[in-house]
């Protein structure tokens, strides 16, 4: 296969040794399986716009330009039977209601919805019933978490696997930030406000297993201090699986999505989110890409580099983790905070170092350059949610009518008309 494929490279690229190198299914003795997927394949497509965007004008860019007819888009999907009708019954039988029950088996029909993002009536029903999810919810975590957390606080989540480039890091530096300023000025203002985590990590992934022990370190702090009075609360929801994500994402307010821009391929969670009635908090990575464009800019909070900004950062080789964390007093306290006396009584020392070291002098997937944007962003969110909650569930009833093209059954569709042909 090898040797007929280099064939047609030479024809078609005659002498450039670049094209064989980077193609080659055979190369320094390994077999390179991707590259095999690709030339022997029927279709090669992204999961995502962006994602497919970055296949063909990076990764996979000597391939598209020989052969660009295999390329093309098929978005991720999510399925509104399993996680709006079956985990969200209390929003899904008022859907029903007000537009009938067509959305269940053709999720375009939720556009239905899009006039009673402009009815009062229909937005005080959203919140009280957004409430009782968050009262389900409140109930999980107390029977499994001992943790009482207040239903009218804002939850913010972060739910999906736990990796570096997925950012739960960003979040909880955020969290050690506010933290901070809530001790340094007892008197200000300040919306109670839940932070909720759940992921798992690979068994032999370290520093994922490490960001989990110090999610639940920051936890231990936050939650045990009397004299934040409740301000805060920091919950890491153990075993996250389908059954408890379906409570999950119907109490959500905020949907954190704040991968590195360029790293995440689709992600499904912020469709998950959005068809419950969060708002998403995101970079402009993945899925996000789209979802943004279906809702506009006002309905979304988006912050960030572009992965643009971040793959050029990368192909430079110039970022110095260190010289932000120098210049910048917000993100010096925060990551100091890592080991304080506090959080050192609670957590494992030498991992506390460890993590506060790969933020200071690697920071692979470019934390600090986001923080401030993030910073500033999930303020905005949160005081809007804090002062004027009509508004806000105008926007999350914006947010489910423009969820129709986020199904599986869309994505599905799409395959086999383009792919498949059965």
């Amino acid at each position: 296969i090898d040797r007929r494929f280099l064939i047609k490279v030479n024809e078609m690229y005659p002498g450039n040794e670049h094209k064989v190198k980077k193609m080659a299914i055979l190369r320094d003795g390994q077999v390179r399986m991707a590259n095999m997927a690709i030339i022997a394949g029927f279709s090669v497509n992204g999961v995502a716009k962006l994602h497919t965007d970055i296949l063909k004008t990076q990764q996979l860019r000597d391939f598209y330009e020989m052969m660009p007819e295999k390329f093309n888009n098929k978005t991720n999907g999510i399925t509104q039977r399993r996680f709006l009708a079956h985990g969200n019954p209390l929003l899904a039988d008022w859907i029903t209601d007000k537009i009938g029950n067509g959305w269940i088996t053709d999720l375009s029909q939720i556009e239905k919805l899009r006039p009673f993002a402009d009815d009062e009536k229909a937005r005080r029903e959203f919140m009280q019933i957004k409430y009782e999810n968050k009262v389900r919810l409140a109930k999980y975590i107390k029977e499994h978490n001992g943790i009482e957390v207040d239903p009218r606080s804002i939850f913010d989540v972060q739910v999906k696997r736990l990796h570096e480039y997925k950012r739960q890091l960003l979040n909880i530096l955020h969290i050690m930030y506010l933290y901070n300023q809530i001790k340094e000025h007892p008197e200000m203002s300040f919306y109670p406000r839940t932070f909720i985590f759940g992921a798992k990590a690979a068994a032999g992934y370290l520093r994922a297993k490490e960001t989990i022990k110090l999610i639940n370190s920051v936890a231990d702090v936050v939650n045990n201090d009397r004299s934040i009075n409740g301000k805060l609360k920091v919950v890491f929801i153990e075993d996250y699986r389908v059954s408890n994500a379906e409570i999950i994402f119907a109490a959500a307010d905020v949907s954190e999505q704040i991968s590195t821009a360029s790293k995440e391929a689709s992600g499904t969670g912020n469709m998950k989110f959005m068809l419950n009635g969060a708002l998403t908090l995101g970079t402009m990575d993945g899925a996000n890409v789209e979802i943004s464009q279906a809702v506009g800019n006002e309905n979304i909070y988006i912050f960030g580099q572009s992965s643009k900004q971040v793959i050029d950062r990368y192909n430079r080789g110039d970022y110095s983790s260190y010289e932000w964390y120098e210049s910048d007093p917000n993100i010096k306290r925060a990551v100091d905070f890592l080991t304080e006396e506090q959080m050192l009584s609670v957590g494992n020392e030498e991992q506390l170092i460890r993590l506060r070291n790969e933020l200071m002098y690697k920071d692979w997937f470019q934390t600090m350059p986001d923080f401030n944007a993030y910073v500033v962003r999930k303020t905005q969110a949160l005081c809007d949610y804090a002062y004027n909650k009509t508004d806000w569930a105008r926007k999350t009833l914006i947010n489910i009518s423009k969820a129709g093209f986020f199904s599986s059954d869309r994505t599905i569709l799409e395959y086999n008309n383009d792919i498949w042909h059965l």
